[in-house]
């Protein structure tokens, strides 16, 4: 990394930290060194999904990754109308003033929402596997089924459904990555569906794409659905500085069925808008 003036860190090994907000309180890790980075994951997953990518940019970027309300170690209940404001307490806690963010499928929302409402404090955005946006509801994901099932037969009836949806297929043979994903999907509270939440986005709460200016990287699977794969098209070109790139012989999580090959794509669009010279 290059030399300069004012460098941030994080500690060398990093560990779970919680923050509390409006009383809820939230699991994240914070680790690496140099501009600060988001990392939201997808709906039933957690902070761990990016256990793969840490290694490969932790030297160049602070990673900061959180588990969105209502997954993994976070309380509450899923909802990326409140996303934004928790990354807005997030950033006040560690005091990051411009940052770039990565989101994954829903988290994609959840960063466009975000770059919309303070467009000024966000660098560069990677968005993977995103909705389409134009709609209340996702198409891809039979909520009301989905709660259903959990209201019938409990959320491990769930848990064994959802692992058999294309959208978490995975094309990788790693055992170990199999491993991780499995963990990630049992320790989703379902709170959401048990609530009966419909996922439902207000028209007040869509994402304002001509709010942002932010250099932005879409990334697709390309085993991943061909509604997602459109809706990442759609987006690239929606937003004012956007560039597309496909994960071959990836699914809908390609951070996981190619690590190093995803890791390199974010590696190489970072380090193309945010210089660690920079003020952050």
């Amino acid at each position: 990394m290059t030399a300069c003036a004012s460098v941030s860190a994080a500690p060398a090994h990093a560990a779970d930290r919680f923050i509390s907000i409006d009383g809820v309180r939230l699991r994240y890790r914070d680790e690496g060194r140099g501009p600060p980075v988001l990392l939201l994951h997808g709906w039933t997953l957690d902070l761990q999904m990016w256990d793969l990518q840490i290694g490969s940019l932790r030297d160049d970027f602070r990673l900061i990754r959180v588990d969105r309300r209502g997954h993994g170690l976070s309380d509450g209940t899923s909802s990326t109308q409140r996303d934004g404001a928790d990354l807005a307490a997030l950033c006040r806690h560690l005091a990051l003033k411009r940052v770039a963010l990565i989101g994954m499928s829903q988290g994609a929302r959840s960063a466009l929402q975000f770059a919309a409402t303070v467009p000024a404090q966000v660098r560069a955005l990677i968005l993977d596997g995103p909705p389409a946006l134009d709609r209340e509801a996702d198409p891809d994901l039979p909520l009301q089924r989905y709660a259903a099932v959990v209201r019938s037969h409990g959320i491990e009836a769930f848990r064994q459904e959802w692992a058999r949806h294309t959208l978490t297929e995975l094309h990788t043979r790693d055992p170990e990555v199999r491993t991780l994903l499995h963990g990630m999907i049992e320790r989703y509270s379902g709170n959401d569906l048990k609530a009966a939440t419909t996922h439902r986005v207000p028209a007040a709460a869509r994402v304002r794409l001509e709010a942002i200016g932010a250099p932005t990287l879409v990334v697709s699977g390309e085993r991943d659905l061909t509604s997602r794969r459109r809706a990442a098209q759609q987006l690239a070109a929606g937003l004012a500085d956007a560039e597309l790139a496909v994960v071959p012989g990836a699914g809908h999580l390609p951070n996981l069925d190619r690590p190093e090959l995803y890791s390199k794509l974010c590696r190489a669009f970072l380090m193309r808008h945010c210089s660690p010279c920079d003020p952050y």
